[in-house]
């Protein structure tokens, strides 16, 4: 039976999955062996405990103890579906009682990590307006009952009052192959340099012997590796974008599976990058400013909820720019930073311009990795004017336009000071202009 379909059980309350203890303990258990692996690396011991002995401990108590606390969770927790809003009771101790009005659901997504997923598990997420403590999730609970949960609550957040919602008609944008995230990944200059710094490392500490150069060096830059490939191709494998009624959704990732809907209107700003080598391939990133997501530092995700598309052409990525701001272009008249302040950036200067059309505010800059932000101006929080002493001698100062903290960093850096001070009082203008 589907959460929300009897009006008998919406009273008393859902419980979550019984194997939540479970899925919980061997995260506990994972954490602990990592923890336990990171001290070892550093050179803390158990004494004369072997290193695996130490390690089958705690994943062992890891385990245990995550099912403990997972299974005295499970018990006290219940989640209410009424009229009006979605309550989640929890608490052993201390008990909580979250209430969600649905006209303040803005996106309900589905995680499902490596270990919830082989059992068939789910994680809800629910985004809320509001700031930091605006998301609430419920673990765990069985794929298809999260899918039906999700459709139920997008449904009467948008006035939608049923007790069966039907499957959102979706359509595909793209999908981006494995391959491509792979070659994208490999052709990034952090990997390349992290690559490299392994290589160059771990052939010194070969052939002088030195064991403190091969830990100090090789570990940090492997756990960069591991990070970068984790983030890039782990995550973002199969990644599908698509579009449905109510906005866009994503689906990616290879070990652990994640479903996040994009609602257009908590779009704040997109960030297109080009990194040296993929401009040379036409080439393109686009990152997006959510509402709300940067506030919970993305929890396990990294940064990728912001990521909109791991890897595109040109004209790809413009489609999808279209699809979320119609009227958007970078296109615009601009102004470039001048000559006198290659002081502040020798040779990143010459790519520093921002510039505005009817729809959006467009600044542009990096020579290595080239970052162009667009910013609506209806989406414009604040703009500020900043001169520093060395500013001021150079007669240039930076415009910043202010959105939701995230990729999207639109900044006018070390322009004339003149121009700077006219961009200012012309957005201003038009962000009043907008929300109009």
């Amino acid at each position: 039976m589907a959460p929300g379909s009897d009006a008998v059980v919406e009273a008393v309350g859902h419980r979550t999955h019984p194997l939540t203890a479970v899925v919980r303990g061997a995260l506990l258990a994972v954490a602990a062996v990592l923890g336990l692996l990171g001290s070892v690396f550093s050179g803390d011991t158990w004494g004369d405990v072997p290193a695996v002995v130490a390690l089958g401990i705690a994943l062992v108590g890891g385990l245990v103890l995550g099912m403990v606390v997972g299974f005295a969770g499970w018990l006290f927790t219940r989640y209410v579906i009424d009229g009006t809003e979605l309550r989640i009771d929890s608490g052993v101790v201390t008990k909580s009682s979250r209430r969600i009005p649905y006209e303040r659901i803005q996106s309900v997504d589905i995680a499902e990590p490596l270990v919830a997923r082989v059992l068939g598990l789910a994680e809800l997420r629910i985004e809320m307006a509001g700031g930091k403590d605006s998301r609430t999730s419920l673990r765990f609970l069985k794929l298809a009952d999260a899918r039906a949960l999700r459709r139920v609550l997008l449904s009467r957040a948008h006035g939608d009052d049923v007790e069966q919602a039907p499957d959102e008609r979706r359509s595909i944008i793209t999908r981006v192959p494995p391959e491509r995230v792979m070659i994208g990944t490999l052709l990034s200059l952090d990997f390349a340099f992290a690559a490299a710094g392994s290589l160059v490392l771990l052939v010194l500490a070969t052939w002088f012997g030195g064991v403190v150069v091969l830990l100090g060096g090789i570990v940090p830059l492997a756990t960069w590796l591991a990070q970068i490939v984790a983030r890039r191709v782990l995550q973002q494998w199969n990644f599908t974008l698509s579009r449905g009624e109510r906005g866009l959704r994503i689906e990616r990732g290879l070990l652990s599976r994640t479903s996040q809907t994009i609602p257009v209107d908590r779009v704040q700003g997109i960030a297109v990058k080009e990194p040296f080598v993929w401009r040379r391939l036409g080439w393109q990133r686009l990152e997006v400013d959510i509402a709300g997501y940067a506030e919970h530092g993305d929890d396990d995700d990294g940064d990728s909820s912001s990521v909109l598309l791991p890897i595109a052409d040109r004209a790809l990525a413009a489609a999808v720019i279209a699809e979320l701001m119609p009227s958007a272009s970078i296109d615009v008249p601009h102004i470039a930073a001048p000559r006198r302040s290659r002081l502040f950036a020798p040779i990143g200067w010459r790519f520093r311009w921002v510039g505005a059309d009817a729809a959006s505010f467009v600044a542009h800059e990096g020579w290595i990795e080239q970052t162009t932000s667009i910013v609506p101006h209806r989406r414009t929080q604040s703009v500020e004017l900043r001169q520093g002493p060395l500013q001021r001698r150079r007669r240039v100062a930076t415009v910043e336009v202010h959105t939701p903290k995230g990729p999207v960093d639109a900044d006018g850096r070390h322009l004339d000071e003149g121009e700077a001070r006219e961009v200012l009082l012309a957005q201003l203008e038009r962000a009043r202009a907008a929300r109009v």
